[in-house]
């Protein structure tokens, strides 16, 4: 194998396909990265066996030549090294060869290093998917989807299906699942691009995959494909492969924790009630209960505080836009609450309480596809 590539373009693909690739991993062959390339272009690898991603770089595009191919060709080569070198080449373009005994020299400028090179056979071969259950959303609504449910997800393995956000779809509606048994986050959305038969349920994405992913995407009205089999999910973006594994197991039917009555409900003003918890949590957090206190003082006068007996105590009123129904004083941890409205983009949200120690819920004014439930947190 032979070429010279524009380095920009060789270090933007080689970040995204480190995304896939772990330190611990027990196959040596999946410290590398895979680098195939042909007469379209360069296809970078990178796998751990749960998220596998591969990266495109076409000869040319838009009328600029990123590539020109001499020997067509593949190689493995270590991925810490292989990153860092091409990060510190002195020249805009990287010429790389590789011989027949997988010698791989990378020169740039006067700079020449020579890696040894891994066979390209002995890596693992990408995932043939059927793309029988698939649909296309646009890239930035996928990121934003992600954004709103993955920070709910558990990161205790006592229950390794609550590490992954649950989708599932019927009647061109997909739902999107993340709970951690202490709080849940769920957003739908109508699939605009999809078959009408397209039914599927429980596709447990790791929650991991999901956040990598979401690092990879661009912000654009770009469509992303998603191809979902029983044991992989496949995303494809304009030259971006994604594959994850699905998480084993049975997801909990979470319809159940949701209440349908209320005997509360505030409307607030998001900002102010998230820069008034952040300023509560400060003494919150260096206690180890991290919990933050919301009553009523008088009828739409909410007060905010949190006690830390070794450090002190903060007190906050704020103004409701609205407040109906009974009486209320509930505390609950500051951190779950400050996760979950980072997430809502509405200037307003409606709160239904149910009672001091029953869930209660969290819903932007503006958009009925998302809902947060939080866990009270029971205080003495």
């Amino acid at each position: 194998m032979q070429l010279i590539i524009d380095r920009q373009q060789l270090i933007l693909g080689v970040q995204d396909v480190l995304k896939a690739i772990s330190a611990r991993t027990t196959i040596p062959i999946l410290t590398g990265i895979k680098i195939e390339a042909n007469d379209k272009g360069v296809f970078l690898t990178g796998s751990d066996s749960d998220i596998s991603i591969e990266r495109f770089i076409p000869i040319e595009e838009d009328d600029k030549q990123y590539i020109e191919l001499k020997q067509q060709g593949s190689i493995v080569l270590q991925a810490r090294f292989f990153s860092e070198i091409i990060r510190k080449l002195p020249s805009d373009t990287v010429e790389i060869y590789v011989d027949d005994r997988l010698l791989t020299k990378i020169k740039s400028g006067n700079s020449e290093f020579s890696l040894n090179g891994l066979d390209p056979e002995e890596y693992p071969k990408l995932p043939k998917i059927e793309q029988e259950r698939s649909f296309q959303m646009e890239a930035h609504l996928l990121k934003h989807i992600i954004r709103q449910t993955i920070f709910a997800v558990s990161t205790s393995e006592t229950r390794p299906v609550l590490t992954g956000v649950n989708w599932s779809c019927e009647n061109q509606k997909l739902q999107c699942v993340a709970t951690d048994s202490h709080r849940l986050a769920l957003r739908h959305i109508t699939i605009e691009n999809g078959s009408e038969d397209l039914s599927f349920s429980n596709v447990i994405i790791p929650g991991k995959s999901l956040s990598e992913l979401a690092k990879i995407l661009d912000d654009n009205t770009d469509l992303i494909q998603i191809v979902v089999t029983d044991n992989l999910v496949l995303f494809k973006a304009k030259h971006i492969l994604f594959y994850s594994r699905l998480l084993d197991g049975n997801y909990p039917d979470v319809s159940k924790l949701i209440p349908t009555e209320n005997k509360t409900s505030i409307v607030l003003d998001t900002k102010l009630l998230l820069q008034a918890i952040e300023r509560a949590s400060l003494l919150a957090r260096e206690g180890s209960n991290n919990v933050v206190k919301l009553e009523n003082v008088e009828s739409d006068d909410l007060e905010i505080s949190s006690n830390s007996p070794e450090i002190g105590k903060v007190l906050e009123q704020i103004k409701a836009e609205s407040y109906e129904g009974e009486e209320l004083s509930i505390s609950f941890s500051a951190k779950y609450m400050i996760d979950a409205l980072r997430t809502i983009d509405s200037t307003t949200i409606i709160i239904d309480f149910t009672g001091a120690m029953r869930p209660f819920l969290i819903r932007p004014t503006e958009d009925n596809s998302l809902l947060q439930l939080i866990l009270p947190v029971r205080t003495y």
